[in-house]
């Protein structure tokens, strides 16, 4: 491996980025090679040919464009660039999908610490790296047992509502009962009910209230 491995870290916290580089200052192998504080910082640094960084330590959620469609930007240019995301996120679907877009380690924020320089490392040398919980979380997975749902982005869950879902959602917003939901969809009771609690369990609230709160925090209604 050659001498110095050049990272660029990207997130949208900048005391975030100032404890990151800290511990990565604290290895005479590792240098940094500037920082971004959005998603289109990330694209518009590398796709300056005069920069270059043999990993990119990237968060999910930063302003402009996130986490995803810088991965996925970098798929589409076919632009081979060792990813570590580093987030505060922790379901497995978030993991699953960064993987099918192609970075090569998840660290879970808790966990920066310990983990930041060995998974630098690691990737630097073409191999994955997980921090401790979301390693535990895959081998779960892979041995087919339940794996609980962790945080993810509101954007995300947002996504996987079915159109159906988003429906009923709005409704149960306008304080609709789920006999006037059934007739104005032309649907029955027990159906209502069904998306109901498949939206309670994909948005991890308990009641209509926190499915109306949610609804409005993210401007659906």
């Amino acid at each position: 491996m050659k001498e110095k491995i050049y990272v660029h870290v990207a997130d949208d916290h900048k005391i975030l980025i100032e404890g990151i580089i800290a511990v990565i200052n604290t290895d005479k192998e590792i240098e940094i090679k500037g920082y971004s504080l959005t998603g289109q910082e990330v694209i518009d640094w590398f796709d300056n040919k005069e920069n270059s960084a043999d990993v990119l330590i990237l968060d999910i959620t930063m302003p402009v464009l996130d986490g995803f469609q810088v991965l996925k930007h970098f798929k589409k240019k076919k632009i081979d660039q060792k990813v570590i995301i580093l987030s505060s996120y922790d379901d497995l679907k978030i993991v699953q999908e960064v993987l099918s877009l192609g970075c090569k380690g998840y660290i879970s924020k808790n966990n920066a610490g310990e983990h930041i320089v060995n998974a630098i490392k690691a990737v630097a040398q073409g191999e994955q790296y997980f921090s401790t919980d979301i390693q535990s979380m895959l081998l779960k997975s892979l041995s087919g047992q339940m794996v609980p749902q962790g945080e993810m982005p509101d954007k995300f869950l947002l996504d996987s509502l079915t159109e159906r879902e988003l429906d009923v959602l709005k409704l149960i917003t306008k304080e609709y009962s789920t006999i006037e939901m059934a007739d104005l969809m032309n649907l029955s009771t027990n159906t209502v009910e069904t998306y109901r609690k498949s939206l309670l369990k994909k948005l991890n609230v308990k009641n209509a209230v926190g499915l109306a709160m949610y609804a409005v925090k993210n401007k659906i209604v």
